[in-house]
């Protein structure tokens, strides 16, 4: 049985009302959370509006006044779940740039597994739902990998060996370390009940992966448009 979430409420002696938007917004955010509870073991296409309003405690037509239609909230929850992911990316890249460390594919990958630990239910989400039946939805991943390797790109484009490479070549380099990345994590999650052992053979797989496309960027000689 799904576990109905009510919105919590300001205790007695509050020095301050909670204002409508606050209130709103916590609302929102908790439309997006039963969704990622619902979606646990299921495709999104199977769950109903009336299921998300009753788990986030509203009445189902107080719904419209968060989200246009169920696609709306699905692409919303891809939307924020990359955005976060890419910010904490950018910010691992940052460190790295303080540390005058030049950044890899190995330390993306690195700081994907720890976000990725850290939300499995998002991520669950994301790996089930790039295949998955609803169109929205599928695009907006579709958008947001697109980004994820447009900013690899440009990393790998600080290479010093990459410095003649054509930005084609860059983006289509990125486009096969994020495919590598998503697979590595669409293992972990599919495999958890089979133990530490098994993750950590995933992880060093993906390394090497990761190495073997980095000493083919290596030898590969771009050619004039």
């Amino acid at each position: 049985m799904t576990r109905t979430r009510r919105p919590a409420s300001r205790t007695a002696g509050s020095a301050e009302p909670e204002s409508r938007a606050d209130k709103k917004n916590r609302t929102r955010q908790a439309l997006l959370d039963t969704t990622l509870e619902l979606v646990g073991d299921r495709s999104f296409a199977s769950i109903s509006l009336r299921e998300v309003a009753r788990g986030a405690g509203i009445v189902p037509t107080a719904f419209y006044r968060h989200f246009a239609s169920m696609e709306d909230l699905g692409v919303t929850l891809v939307e924020d779940s990359m955005r976060i992911l890419r910010r904490t990316l950018r910010d691992g890249r940052r460190d790295l740039a303080a540390r005058q460390a030049l950044p890899t594919a190995k330390a993306s990958l690195d700081i994907l597994l720890a976000h990725v630990d850290e939300h499995r239910a998002a991520f669950r989400f994301l790996v089930r739902e790039q295949h998955g039946g609803v169109a929205e939805i599928r695009r907006a991943i579709d958008t947001e990998l697109r980004l994820f390797s447009r900013e690899l790109a440009i990393d790998i484009s600080r290479l010093p060996a990459l410095a003649d490479w054509h930005a084609e070549d860059l983006e289509l380099a990125a486009d096969l370390i994020v495919t590598i990345m998503l697979t590595a994590v669409a293992d972990l999650l599919d495999g958890e009940y089979r133990g530490r052992q098994a993750e950590q053979e995933i992880v060093e797989r993906a390394q090497r992966q990761l190495a073997m496309v980095f000493l083919g960027m290596g030898q590969w000689r771009p050619t004039d448009s």
